[in-house]
């Protein structure tokens, strides 16, 4: 009896060593040919670049860091950005990006630009952005001239041309044409608005017209130029001989020139419902502190930030066109 039991224990092991046996086998047969065999180093990939850092990418495609300027009290904002839908100012943003010669940019306008504090805060940091060789360093203020001296050498050159007063028809004129396309701009930015919404017999349609006659005028000597239009920043009207009321007729300027620049192709910059629109642009101005007295022209930090906010723009804008280059 005991012997048998004996038997039967040793056959019992027996059992057991194969069955361990054979588990160890086969895992090691199924490691074999189920999996794939780990090279000790992995093939080169020939269809990936490099991996770059943000920073060093940043570097490679010239992106330009830019911050929002927009105080944090005004209401109602909108995005800072200019609106572009057919891409007409790429072949600009290309000069920009190779800066192989002096880009020039011609800022035109009314009394909002010949202060020269508004388009002066965009030339400084737009020489800071680009490379400031191409002109040669000097103060601009309301008693000089806005005209940039050239040097001739690679760089951003921008030009201020500003008339009180001035709408589009009345910048139509031979000697003002002729100074523009004198000096050879890849750039027209025009400013304008303020003064037609001041006209009581504002009409849309010949608003219309006296854009397109003067773009049409600067087409001819300006034939590789591109152009921006900027809406106007809002302004107040006189109500009676003290008070002063929101100028209702500004929403239908700045309408106007929105729908020309769409149907004409032409990259707008809305400044007026960027800061406000029809609701608050006027009231956040005020709110600021940024009006001078007559609540139609700004004071020089109203006027800075004017220009922070066509910067910001600006930079976006370059930014977004490098971003769909190849390199």
């Amino acid at each position: 009896m005991r012997k048998g039991n004996h038997t039967r224990c040793s056959k019992a092991v027996g059992y057991r060593c194969i069955i361990i046996v054979l588990s160890v086998f086969l895992q090691t047969f199924s490691g074999m040919y189920a999996q794939d065999v780990v090279p000790e180093k992995a093939k080169r990939d020939h269809n990936s670049g490099p991996v770059y850092s943000s920073t060093a990418m940043e570097h490679l495609m010239r992106f330009i860091s830019v911050e929002s300027p927009m105080p944090a009290s005004f209401k109602d904002t909108m995005e800072n950005v200019i609106i572009d839908p057919e891409r007409t100012l790429d072949v600009f943003w290309e000069k920009l990006s190779t800066m192989e010669r002096p880009v020039r940019i011609v800022h035109i306008g009314d009394s909002h630009v010949r202060g020269h504090i508004f388009p002066y805060k965009m030339r400084k940091l737009l020489e800071e952005d680009f490379g400031a060789d191409a002109v040669l360093d000097y103060n601009v203020s309301y008693h000089t001239t806005g005209i940039a001296s050239e040097t001739g050498r690679s760089g951003i050159v921008y030009h201020i041309l500003g008339v009180n007063g001035a709408t589009c028809e009345s910048f139509n004129k031979p000697e003002r044409i002729d100074e523009i396309t004198s000096l050879n701009p890849d750039l027209i930015i025009m400013s304008f608005g303020t003064n037609e919404a001041h006209g009581r017999n504002y009409r849309s349609d010949q608003h219309r017209v006296q854009m397109m006659n003067l773009i049409n005028e600067l087409k001819k000597g300006c034939i590789n130029a591109g152009f921006l239009i900027t809406t106007p920043p809002g302004a107040y009207v006189k109500a009676g001989r003290r008070n002063r009321i929101i100028n209702v007729r500004t929403p239908l300027v700045v309408r106007t020139e929105k729908d020309f620049a769409a149907e004409n192709k032409i990259a707008v910059w809305d400044l007026y419902d960027v800061v406000g629109g029809e609701k608050f642009a006027c009231k956040n101005w005020t709110a600021a502190g940024m009006y001078q007295r007559d609540k139609i022209h700004f004071t020089r930090e109203g006027y800075a930030l004017q220009g922070l906010l066509l910067h910001e723009a600006f930079i976006k804008a370059y930014n977004d066109y490098v971003a769909t280059k190849v390199y």
